[in-house]
């Protein structure tokens, strides 16, 4: 089986080389790497050129029109039986491709998505984040691991599609924002075998900082809502908890100023706000307790506190927001 791995880039050379230098020890090398440069304004071409030697590696440069139309280019360039897209700011094991063809022969996939990991270079927040992105105690049940909520849906950080997904589906239909979940949705209603491969994972950067971890969770609870409104029936009350989380912090925090003003507040308003800090009290213990059964480390345990605050609330506000915008508004 020869693969072709996508990888769209944008300003991101430092990390194109990263991933490279994992591709190079793969020990399964049936295959070609094609970087699709998205309209950067710092390129990569000149890391990429240092690896044609080592890779059988093809380098693009495209205008910018967003990562899944980027993907989109490079299905089109591809030689591959099979396609597999990663992101940028991934790193692969050196049994990664040998683990998705196995993957792929056992189950007969059409479709599959990986799951991600913390790499031991990685930084504490940045195992942090990936603690919280992959924790069911925040939105990791939500995003389609392997106690996914409802259907899983493959995520464009580690996924693969046949030859045959391509040609019936035409790739990606979003350029940006939960375009690999509408293409997942899609691929399924054609009646695609789609499923996960729980080894073939990859080390997944994510974000480097609380801010950039925020912009980033905002934008998947905006598009959860632009799903809805494709795929209706896709929405699930699940999906809606964070919202719920983000309100309930609000009431918590208006409860407080209020019992503050009043000098010891009404009495019903008290007991309400000593109720909601016993179970944020609750929450937040789990929070570090799973986190630290899971990385085995206080400093990450700590920041996976305040990373799946931040997941959460900025997933929230995200979902409201466009929730606001476009189901009552209309905008």
């Amino acid at each position: 089986m020869f693969f072709s791995i996508i990888i769209p880039l944008y300003n991101r050379p430092n990390e194109i080389h990263e991933l490279l230098l994992s591709l190079v020890q793969q020990n399964y090398t049936d295959f070609e790497v094609i970087i699709v440069e998205d309209g950067s304004r710092i390129k990569a071409e000149d890391i990429v050129n240092a690896f044609v030697d080592r890779l059988q590696v093809r380098y693009f440069v495209k205008q910018n029109e967003g990562q899944g139309f980027a993907r989109n280019y490079g299905f089109e360039q591809a030689k591959g039986d099979f396609f597999i897209v990663l992101d940028s700011d991934v790193i692969v094991p050196a049994d990664y491709l040998t683990n998705v063809r196995n993957g792929l022969q056992q189950h007969k996939w059409d479709a599959f998505g990986g799951p991600d990991s913390a790499h031991n270079s990685f930084t504490t927040l940045q195992k942090a984040i990936s603690y919280s992105m992959t924790s069911p105690l925040t939105t990791g049940g939500i995003r389609g691991n392997k106690k996914h909520v409802g259907v899983f849906h493959p995520r464009s950080f580690n996924m693969g599609i046949s030859r045959k997904v391509w040609q019936t589906t035409n790739g990606f239909k979003l350029s940006r924002r939960s375009e690999d979940i509408e293409f997942s949705i899609r691929m399924i209603a054609s009646g695609f075998r789609v499923g996960l491969i729980p080894e073939a994972f990859v080390y997944h950067k994510r974000r480097s900082t609380l801010s950039q971890f925020f912009s980033q969770t905002y934008q998947f609870g905006k598009g959860r809502i632009d799903i809805y409104q494709l795929y209706p029936k896709e929405l699930k009350w699940v999906h809606a908890l964070p919202a719920i989380f983000l309100i309930g912090l609000g009431i918590v925090g208006m409860l407080t100023i209020f019992n503050l003003l009043t000098y010891g507040g009404v009495y019903f308003f008290v007991a309400l706000a000593n109720v909601a800090y016993f179970i944020l009290a609750v929450y937040t213990t789990a929070l570090f307790a799973d986190a630290l059964r899971t990385t085995k480390n206080i400093g990450v345990s700590l920041k996976a506190v305040a990373a799946g605050y931040v997941q959460l609330i900025a997933y929230g506000a995200g979902f409201i927001q466009q929730y606001m915008d476009k189901i009552w508004f209309k905008k």
